[in-house]
Order: C-alpha cells, then structure tokens, then sequence
C-alpha cells in the first residue's frame, strides 16, 4: 500500500489546491466556517476530535465522484459523513481531508411494493423512510437508535434492537451503488434474493467503514408491517438470572422481535432521564412480540413460563403504540442517561458480542471486572443475539480514560476468549484497532489490506480506520 501516512509533508498546500477546485464547482456547498467544520470534527462517544479542511455538501452520487476524482488528483484524504452517530471514531478526519457530508442526499428513488425492495439515496434515515413507507404495509427494520442514515448503517454493517428477528444491515442490504476512490461509480447486487455469479461485492462493501468506497445509494429488503405488536418487561432481583431468561427465550426458538437488557445501575439512570418512575431499579428485560395474534399470545405465553423460572417478577404490558414507543426511546437514550449521572464525566461505550450460550458466563465475568476496577459501570445490550454494551463511566482526564479503556481490553479479552468479536454492531473506526489483529489473526489482515490497497491505492478514503498498519499479502 502506498502513501499511506498523512498528512503528507506538502498536505496544506494539496488541501489549499483541491479547496479551490471544490469552492469553483461547489460554491456555497463548500464551507470552512467553524462550527460547521467542528460539527464534522467527530462522532459521538469516543472523545478523538479533528478538524477537516472543509465540508462539502453532496446532493447526488455525481457530486460524490466530482468530490473524488479531484481529491484522488491530489492525494487529500476523504471522510463521508452522515449524521455523525458513529461511536469508534470513524467519522474524525485526518488532518487537512476533505469531509464528504451525504446527509443532504435524503430522496426515496423506488420502492416496489409487490417484491419487498426499495432504493433510496445514502443520507435518507431508517425514521424518515418509514415514515414515507406508512401507507404501503411495509418498513424497514434494522434499529441501531438515534438518527443514523441508512448508508452509515451500511458503511457500519449496524444492527439494533430488532437484529435478533430481522437480521443486521448485512442481510438487509441487496445491492449498492459505490464510489471508488478514483472516482469511478459502480453498483453491486441488484433486487433478487439470491444470485450466484460473481464476487460478492455488496457485501465487500457492507461493513467497509467507507475505507474502500462512499456508498450513495442502497437497495433495501423491507418487510410487512406485522399485524399485532405487543411489549412488556420483567424485571430481576439477580442480573444472571434476567441473561439466562434471554438465552432460553432464544434457544427454545421463540421468534421474539426483540430482547433488550438493562442492569439495576442503568435502570436507575434511565427512570431518573426517562422518567421510568413506575418501574425499580433492578435489572430488567424489554420484550417486543410481533406477529398474528394467535403468535402473539404463544410467544407471550411461552416467554412468560421462562421468566417465572428464571425468577422474574410480574410483567408489565406496554399495549399502546405511545407506551411502546416511551419504552424504546428510554432504551436508546441510555448512553446520555448514563452521562446524565454525572455531567462532568467521561462515559466509554464499549461493545463486544459471544456465541449466546456463553453470554451469561461473559457478563459475570464483566461484573468482576467492573467491580475490581473501582469505576461505575451500566451494562445494557442485545442480548438476544449475544451483543451487549458496557458504559463505562470515569473522569474527564487522561488517567480517567486510561482506566476506563484498561477494563474495556479486559471486556474484550474476555468475549475473544469465549469465541467472539470486539465488535458485534459499533464496529472498528479507530477504538478497536488493537484488537483485530488478536480476532483475526495476521494473515486474514494481509489479505484485507491487499483489498484496500487495490481498490484505494493511494490511501485517501478515511485512512487509517478498520485496519492497523502492517504487510500486505503479496500471493
């Protein structure tokens, strides 16, 4: 791979030249203001903050390879920006890039009703899409929380909330249109289920962190709108006993749509943030039932069997779309409920994810750590699918965040062990870097940085995020 430092030596001089080529094609499309600049400077959580160049705004996939062709001239890094939600640092530029905002790129281009697809531009959100897709019967499921668009879905292979019975963006994706980093604009997959010719380049590109290309535009599978929706919780005096109701729920195949989980510290942050005062602060699973009526009540009845085994006390019923929907946002708001605790602090979300009949081992394995740690810390996650989160929260200092990141190794240590990834949904950007080696082993690493290196020679597309440095797998 080459050039792959930046910046390089002339960097400021290369930004200076292609910012003039920008401002003359894109004119007020461009900006260099401060805000908009510091807006673009980073994501959420991880606290790595860098200011690009300048921001320019995309209104199409022509403007994106208009973008690229001039940056890849000049050898200035590119980082696509969508709505900013990322949490590993995948959005914070190099220094002198270019930050290719896609959030303005928001039109539905098809939807077909009849064969459960439609295509729509990068910078659309799952919410606003759903929202155009009321009237048809369908929607699309994957629920990563907070607004992301649906071509960061992408670029972070993202899942959520409702992955344990949809699936994750990977097997919700068919086919993309992709902007190398050249310049050139190609599509992969189509709007079959199935293909069996060719490279699977769809799903090269699913998950690539906007390393090897900028996605412009996404065909989606969508589904129907199932016919009841039903949500309750339970809580649990003992945190191993709310895992274990999650794991039998999955095991016996209750097709449940979703099974979230949030420990006693982080049901008493989220009452106090959310407003949960008719629940305790005791752990406590959110369930989610979808499907005919008859369905409904098996999987209701059967749920309810396991949790009475497993100690749970009474549930409670959200049977009304706004009680739901109260449920949910309390759900994805826990980071900031979290923070909420103490403004002053630095809260570190981890994210790592087992095989499910390891998950209740890993997490008693967590709360040692937690506990020899001395640092607060709320664990909450997808349990249905073996996925869970550790925020970990410390003061604001750099002795703060060594320690904080000193138990997230250990967390991580632990789910690589029992066969897992450091990552099931927030993916690598640049807080998990040093661990991709360990999960993959160094030759699978050769093997993508030779991809990298083909498909983005020069290094210019959000360089030094998903892979650390290293050889490149020669043949």
């Amino acid at each position: 791979m080459t050039n792959t430092s930046f910046p390089h030596a002339d960097a400021p001089k290369r930004a200076e030249a292609v910012l003039a080529q920008l401002k003359a094609q894109f004119g007020e499309r461009v900006s260099c203001n401060e805000s908009v600049c510091e807006a673009h400077s980073h994501g959420e959580a991880l606290q790595v903050s860098r200011m690009p160049a300048a921001v320019v705004f995309a209104e199409s996939t022509a403007d994106v390879s208009d973008v690229l062709k001039l940056c890849h001239h000049h050898q200035v890094p590119v980082v696509a920006f969508g709505a900013g939600t990322s949490v590993e640092g995948h959005v914070t530029p190099p220094e002198y890039a270019i930050s290719l905002d896609l959030s303005r790129m928001t039109e539905v281009l098809e939807v077909n009703s009849a064969d459960l697809d439609c295509r729509v531009q990068a910078g659309l959100t799952r919410q606003d899409l759903n929202v155009q897709l009321r009237d048809t019967g369908l929607f699309f499921p994957v629920d990563p929380g907070g607004e992301a668009t649906l071509g960061g879905m992408c670029a972070t292979r993202a899942s959520g909330t409702a992955a344990v019975r949809y699936g994750t963006m990977k097997e919700n994706v068919l086919g993309l249109t992709v902007v190398l980093a050249n310049g050139e604009v190609i599509r992969t997959g189509g709007r079959v289920r199935k293909s069996s010719t060719g490279y699977d380049l769809t799903s090269l590109f699913v998950g690539s962190e906007g390393t090897l290309g900028i996605i412009t535009e996404v065909q989606l599978r969508l589904h129907g709108i199932p016919e009841q929706l039903s949500a309750a919780i339970c809580q649990f005096e003992n945190l191993h006993d709310a895992v274990s109701t999650a794991i039998e729920i999955i095991q016996m195949g209750v097709p449940i749509a979703r099974v979230e989980l949030m420990d006693e510290v982080q049901m008493a942050a989220s009452i106090s943030y959310s407003g949960l005062t008719d629940l305790q602060p005791l752990t406590t699973l959110f369930f989610e039932f979808a499907g005919a009526p008859e369905s409904v009540r098996e999987q209701v009845s059967v749920t309810e069997d396991i949790a009475r085994e497993n100690n749970g006390l009474r549930f409670m019923w959200a049977d009304t779309a706004d009680e739901r929907a109260r449920l949910w946002k309390a759900r994805h708001n826990a980071f900031w409920a979290a923070k909420a605790i103490d403004p002053s602090a630095r809260v570190i979300s981890t994210d790592c994810i087992v095989p499910i009949s390891r998950l209740a081992d890993l997490i008693d394995g967590v709360r040692q750590d937690i506990a020899a740690s001395g640092l607060q810390a709320a664990i909450l996650g997808h349990v249905g699918d073996g996925n869970f989160h550790t925020l970990i929260m410390t003061e604001d200092s750099d002795a703060g965040h060594a320690r904080a990141l000193d138990l997230d190794r250990k967390i991580v240590a632990r789910a690589l062990a029992m066969g897992g990834s450091c990552s099931g949904e927030h993916g690598v950007g640049l807080g998990k870097l040093e661990f991709l080696e360990t999960e993959h082993g160094a030759g699978a690493l050769s093997v993508m940085r030779a991809l990298k290196a083909t498909l983005d020679p020069l290094n210019i597309l959000n360089p030094g995020k998903l892979l650390p440095e290293g050889p490149v797998f020669k043949g």
